[in-house]
């Protein structure tokens, strides 16, 4: 849209793009500030413990979620929770998903990583069938099958030598697989504490609970950071709590249907911190595909938002009860 044409638009149209802009800039930027924490987990990966980085990432994490809280008026109110096993439960999952990601990374590139990662929404779909007993058509399913030969190109570099000849990386493929399930899992989780339970206490909780299943790996043996180690373990909690604010404030100016497709602008960063900080260069099957997850995942986007505007419209076209 041009400068002149948004001009002639009607006010309130012109403030809601505005708000799309902003929540798909705010999208953006979670997903840079992530991606860069990625890679710094992934820099400290050979020589902190693994149960060491997930401390740092989820516990001094709290702290801008605690400010930002504060800062909007919601501390401590946002924390009152009605379902604390939900919060048990969907802490539990992405605390194993975080530490299958952390092991991922200390055998896999960060772009091959991510890409496998992009896994998790397809099998969220899938598993809501299951779990939440929602309807999925036969073009999201075909979407979730594509996405899967997408994601088997991905493995098949780690997977398809067998395992004499690429141990390590067939484990790193595996775990990272298994990250994305767990994650999946996570998610389906949230779906449920969303109907009852503030965007706040779910981030927040999730952080507690992370923060006591990584202090469970302290017996098995952590090391006594370097100074430069202690800053990135702190630098990897407040930016990993900041990436979690921005993101939560994207949904806040536009609807999902809007900033969701911007998630996968994940894989370019990936690939530009891969190679600029670990000299990361993807094949070309890993790149197709990435490419192939990526069309899946927004084909199912694209078609949950026909699906939510014809509901809308049947709504609209429904008699009002009598």
């Amino acid at each position: 849209m041009s400068i002149a044409a948004f001009r002639a638009c009607p006010e309130q149209v012109r403030e809601a793009s505005l708000h799309h802009l902003i929540g798909i800039g705010l999208k953006v930027a979670s997903t840079l500030v992530l991606m860069v924490m990625a890679a710094l987990m992934k820099l400290l990966s050979e020589t902190v413990p693994v149960g060491e980085v997930m401390f740092a990432r989820s516990f001094f994490a709290l702290l801008p979620l605690s400010v930002w809280l504060t800062w909007r008026g919601e501390f401590p109110r946002a924390l009152r929770t009605r379902n604390v096993r939900g919060h048990v439960l969907r802490g539990g999952f992405g605390g194993l998903a975080l530490a299958s990601y952390l092991v991922a990374l200390t055998y896999l590139p960060l772009p091959d990583v991510t890409a496998i990662q992009f896994l998790a929404p397809l099998l969220t779909l899938a598993l809501a069938t299951v779990l939440l007993g929602e309807v999925v058509g036969i073009f999201r399913w075909s979407a979730v099958g594509v996405g899967f030969i997408g994601i088997v190109m991905i493995l098949w570099p780690y997977l398809g030598q067998g395992w004499s000849s690429a141990d390590a990386g067939a484990i790193g493929a595996l775990v990272a697989v298994m990250a994305a399930s767990l994650t999946s899992l996570a998610m389906i989780q949230v779906r449920h504490l969303t109907g009852t339970e503030t965007t706040g206490s779910i981030v927040f909780y999730f952080s507690v609970t992370c923060t006591v299943l990584a202090l469970c790996t302290l017996p098995f043996g952590w090391a006594v950071p370097t100074p430069r180690e202690a800053a990135l373990l702190v630098t990897i909690g407040l930016i990993g709590g900041i990436g979690q604010i921005l993101l939560t404030q994207s949904y806040r100016y536009a609807p999902a249907s809007v900033v969701a497709p911007f998630d996968y602008t994940a894989m370019i960063w990936s690939l530009v911190l891969g190679y600029l900080m670990f000299g990361d260069r993807p094949v070309a099957i890993t790149l197709a595909g990435a490419s192939i997850v990526i069309a899946a995942g927004l084909f199912v986007i694209w078609r949950e938002r026909q699906l939510g505007i014809e509901r809308a419209r049947q709504r609209q076209a429904s008699p009002p009860p009598v």
